[in-house]
């Protein structure tokens, strides 16, 4: 096993070879691995080595024993979308290699929209899903506005993003979100058990099969980036957005405005 720190000004990501697999952990635990510029551009740089390296076959994302990741950091920002991976370097990344979701603790926001573009997802019991953002003043940016339902039922979806209520592991797991229950603290151990499983098979064939699934499964991406970015816009022009991330940054309970987006009316 071979470890690597993978960094832009501050370390935020680790990376370790497990023969076929790349194990890439954020660690930012005094964040609960909020996602800012410095992770941005580390998760790109760990994912530009899982996509362009012909010796690994398979990958795991983790955010360690403790949690996975809480989206945006709503004080720094993320920083801006990668070439090849798009916000956060990974939610509009386009791989031929498998990826696969290590989930302990949290995956809120942008975290569980990370969780919806990789390929397969190992999670530990107490594990909670959530999409909070309009709890924020903000959209889901990410891609949950049009993958959420892919791995959920349209009426889970919905009720994710716009209560912001979280959801356990145990329901997701009987909703198709989470593909392997595991006791907790085991979810790495169990992603990368399930990468060697991966790492078995022919390597062409693996890619073949997952370009085509993508491709299948992504033809409505570009219409779900575009919508997603008129409702972003939308926000925008709302005083909801400034006072949601002013209220969290806060830590107070957000005094919303009354008036809807110029120009954002329902048809």
């Amino acid at each position: 096993m071979r470890v690597t720190n993978v960094s832009t000004d501050e370390h935020r990501v680790s990376t370790e070879r497990h023969g076929r697999t790349l194990l890439i952990r954020m660690e930012r635990p005094t964040k609960r691995n909020a996602v800012d510029a410095a992770m941005t551009s580390a998760l790109d740089e760990a994912l530009n080595l899982l996509d362009d390296d012909p010796d690994l076959w398979c990958g795991v994302l983790s955010g360690g024993a403790g949690m996975f990741c809480a989206g945006t950091d709503l004080g720094a920002g993320p920083g801006r979308p990668t070439a090849r991976g798009g916000p956060y370097g990974v939610v509009g990344r386009r791989r031929a290699t498998p990826l696969i979701a290590a989930v302990e603790g949290i995956a809120y926001g942008g975290g569980m929209e990370i969780v919806l573009a990789c390929d397969m997802v190992v999670a530990g019991r107490s594990a909670r899903f959530g999409l909070p953002e309009v709890t924020h003043g903000v959209v889901a940016n990410c891609g949950a506005l049009f993958r959420a339902d892919r791995s959920l039922p349209l009426v889970v979806a919905k009720q994710l993003l716009l209560t912001g209520r979280p959801l356990g592991a145990e329901r997701a797991y009987a909703l198709g979100l989470v593909g392997e229950l595991v006791d907790d603290g085991q979810a790495e151990r169990a992603a990368l058990e399930m990468a060697g499983d991966v790492c078995a098979n022919s390597p062409a064939a693996v890619r073949a099969t997952l370009r085509a699934v993508e491709k299948a499964a992504g033809e409505r991406d570009q219409q779900g980036w575009t919508l997603t970015r008129e409702a972003e816009a939308a926000m925008a022009a709302s005083p909801d957005r400034a006072e949601g991330i002013a209220a969290f940054l806060e830590k107070r309970e957000p005094r919303w405005s009354s008036v809807e987006p110029a120009g954002r009316h329902p048809e």
